[in-house]
């Protein structure tokens, strides 16, 4: 078994529990007494001291053992979980992730994390010595639960556990003894029994297979759900049977019955351990004959044991109900294949390469002009094509476990700020690709907490505003014109518009006569070291971040637009594409070049005529169906050099004059297009010389050196083995916005004048 892979899974699977304990420790302030909120925390917390124990782990195992027993004691209801234990098992879950993390490192945990797990054991065993009448009311509690009404029980005061290994376990990586071994650090085996028959002749003996079976008289004081974890990482390699102290005699019947040996041999060996007496036995054996005789099949004695008033309906009910959700809970798992994320990259990539190969084959086959290596090439593309989105589909996850991962931040900073603030979800199962929303993490944790900081007033101001006391923060997604838009909006006191200007002046941003849009003066607040903060925090004043934010969101080919009413709260909006590898482009020329537009933003291609021309009136826009059109050419964006006039046409000797009109059509003419595209509800052209169709593009980034070209996203390669630039539709649209924004004003401020 290779220990490093085991290790890096129990850091992977530890990460991930965590994440779960920590979710269900901020929905339980909401409900407190929700059992199964309670019981999701406790299965963490044991699930990692298990884990930890077979990697010999000794101090993660001693400090979630602290903690797993205050656990304990909320399940059996004699701690209630209120706000201040919530908050010391937020503090044991991060300092869990704090140990993990060093493990991951592979470092061992400093002199400061040693102190933290010191004192946290500290807050945790004055939390767990509970007075003797808390300890009564734990026993009182417990005692009745291992029995059931309605059947004589056995005599003995320790649990029962029948083991059964399968061939392969060895194999497999497990060694069966350090699951037995594991059993002694909660508890003492009182008697064991090692089933050996199964062993063949030593000529037959496979080394690496497992032949040995055990059944064990335990003693602890653990429960059923403790001494079950102990064997979490072999229960598809083993036949675990677990049967509490105090049982029925019907529950060793159907022990007997479930085990592969003979009923009188497992019988002896039940007795052997000290589990049954003699008597037990012959009443087992007895039951189960006179069940035989009635012509009951073995999976219908538990309506025989009912009939016969030894269990209770409810308890076989609960019995299968539970065997079939712990069925589907297994089909669901081996549904499921953890993957590198690395290889999936990889995957990715080589995908790419072969679009730009299968792209440059189509070429060839449309040159050649053969039938059947035209059709060969289409149809492949349709695999290529087919194989992209699967590939793609990979890498898109939810955006929901990036929100719920703010219900802490909002709570813990609401509780810094001494304000009441709750956190509203909505569009979590929106798709994105897995890169974008690693990198997404950050930005959106800053905007977060500075709408908390800067957005939502106090409860007074709040009160005195006709709101209500509690501020509401609200996180959104969806998906629109091909990208995904994340919304962080809160009902605060929106942003200070004559406040951002003043600020804005006084450090020579904005001179004093200009003229601003709303959006432009919101825009400010990007500006680096920008801040309308009257004091400085440990949160916000230092007019850091939101310039990185920024720039941060422009990286990933975003961008961040800002709704705001002064009294009643902001949305800061952003956008992203949904994959940041491959998409569906729409090829344009202008002159000898290429450039790629995303397909999701085109609307639609119109023809740029001279009368529209004219009627613009110089203006670069047109009168499109009775809506004002502003375009950009791409020749003027780029600086490319005019085409050469076309040469005129000249009539050849002896042919018959012809009017004038004629004339001016038989010269040849050069036309532009226009390409209507849409972003965030701005509608904006491009005027072209060529539509040259769909195309699909691979992202290549532009490097370091062409960082900031604006109206450029990246590059592709074509088939021809050319470089086409991709197009920043985004910034193209902002640009022709800002543009008319300020001919608005203008316009504006000459009328004012006047």
């Amino acid at each position: 078994m290779n220990l490093d892979d085991a290790l890096q899974t129990f850091v992977i699977e530890s990460r991930e529990l965590l994440d779960n304990m920590e979710a269900a420790l901020l929905q339980i302030e909401q409900a407190p007494d929700d059992s199964d909120l309670i019981n999701a925390i406790f299965r963490a917390a044991h699930t990692i001291k298990g884990s930890a124990g077979l990697f010999g782990l000794d101090h993660l195992v001693a400090f979630t053992h602290a903690a797993e027993n205050v656990l304990d004691e909320v399940r059996a209801g004699v701690l209630a979980m209120d706000d201040e234990l919530v908050a010391l098992f937020l503090e044991v879950g991060d300092h869990i992730g704090t140990l993990i993390d060093h493990l991951a490192a592979g470092s061992a945990p400093g002199d400061d994390e040693q102190q933290r797990s010191t004192a946290l054991i500290a807050r945790l065993k004055a939390i767990h010595g509970a007075p003797p009448e808390a300890a009564a009311q734990v026993v009182e509690h417990a005692t009745p639960l291992t029995r059931e009404g309605g059947g004589e029980g056995v005599e003995t005061d320790n649990w029962h556990i029948s083991l059964r290994f399968s061939r392969d376990v060895l194999r497999n990586g497990m060694d069966p003894l350090s699951f037995i071994r594991y059993l002694t650090t909660f508890g003492e085996i009182a008697s064991i029994v090692t089933l050996s028959e199964d062993i063949p002749r030593a000529a037959e003996m496979d080394p690496e297979a497992c032949y040995l079976g055990f059944e064990i008289n335990y003693r602890s004081t653990a429960d059923k759900a403790t001494i079950e974890g102990a064997f979490e990482f072999v229960q598809d390699d083993a036949q675990v049977r677990i049967l509490p102290p105090h049982s029925k005699v019907s529950q060793y019947l159907d022990l007997i019955l479930s085990l592969p040996e003979e009923d009188m041999r497992v019988g002896e060996i039940l007795v052997r351990c000290g589990t049954l007496t003699r008597h037990e036995l012959e009443q087992a054996l007895s039951a189960q004959a006179d069940a035989r005789q009635e012509g009951v099949a073995g999976a219908e004695i538990g309506a025989v044991l009912v009939a016969r008033n030894v269990v209770q309906p409810a308890v076989v009910e609960a019995a299968l109900q539970k065997q079939k959700q712990v069925k589907e809970s297994k089909a669901g798992d081996a549904a499921l294949i953890r993957v590198n994320a690395d290889k999936l990259d990889e995957h990715i990539n080589l995908i790419g390469e072969l679009i730009i190969a299968s792209a440059g084959i189509n070429l060839a086959a449309q040159g050649s002009g053969q039938a059947e290596l035209l059709e060969a090439a289409s149809l492949l593309n349709r695999l290529v094509e087919n194989i992209r989105d699967s590939a793609l589909q990979l890498r898109m996850v939810q955006i929901g476990a990036t929100f719920n991962k703010f219900q802490r931040v909002v709570r813990d900073v609401s509780r810094d700020l001494g304000k009441d603030i709750r956190l509203e979800i909505s569009g979590a199962e929106t798709e994105l690709d897995k890169t974008v929303i690693e990198k997404i993490g950050d930005p959106l944790t800053h905007l977060v907490r500075n709408s908390m900081d800067h957005g939502i007033e106090a409860a007074d101001v709040r009160l005195a505003r006709g709101k209500p006391a509690h501020g509401t923060l609200r996180l959104n997604a969806y998906h629109d014109s091909g990208s995904i838009v994340i919304e962080v909006g809160d009902d605060g006191g929106g942003l200070p518009k004559a406040k951002i200007l003043a600020k804005a002046i006084e450090r020579g941003l904005v001179k004093p006569e200009q003229t601003l849009s709303d959006d432009e003066i919101h825009a400010l607040i990007f500006e680096p070291g920008f801040s309308t903060a009257d004091q400085v925090n440990n949160l916000s004043g230092r007019g850091v971040g939101m310039d990185v934010v920024r720039r941060n969101i422009t990286a990933l080919r975003g961008s961040i637009e800002i709704d705001s009413e002064e009294g009643f709260g902001a949305t800061i909006r952003v956008r992203l594409p949904l994959t940041l590898a491959i998409i569906d482009g729409f090829l344009v020329g202008v002159g000898n070049s290429s450039f790629v537009v995303p397909l999701e933003m085109v609307v639609e291609c119109v023809e740029l005529s001279q009368d529209e021309l004219k009627a613009a009136q110089g203006r670069d826009q047109l009168n499109l169906r009775g809506e004002v059109l502003p375009f950009i050419r791409l020749r003027e964006l780029f600086d490319m050099p005019e085409p050469a006039a076309p040469e005129p046409t000249v009539l050849a000797e002896g042919m018959p004059e012809v009017d004038a009109e004629l004339a001016f059509l038989l010269q040849p003419v050069l036309r532009e297009n226009v390409v209507v595209v849409n972003y965030a509800g701005r509608r904006a052209g491009l005027v072209v010389d060529a539509l040259q169709g769909e195309y699909q593009t691979v992202i290549r980034p532009l490097g370091a050196v062409f960082n900031g070209l604006q109206g450029v996203a990246g590059f592709t390669i074509l088939g021809s083995g050319q470089v086409a630039l991709i197009l920043d539709v985004p910034g193209l649209v902002s640009r022709v916005s800002r543009r008319e924004s300020r001919r608005a004003s203008q316009i504006n401020h000459l009328a004012a004048v006047d």
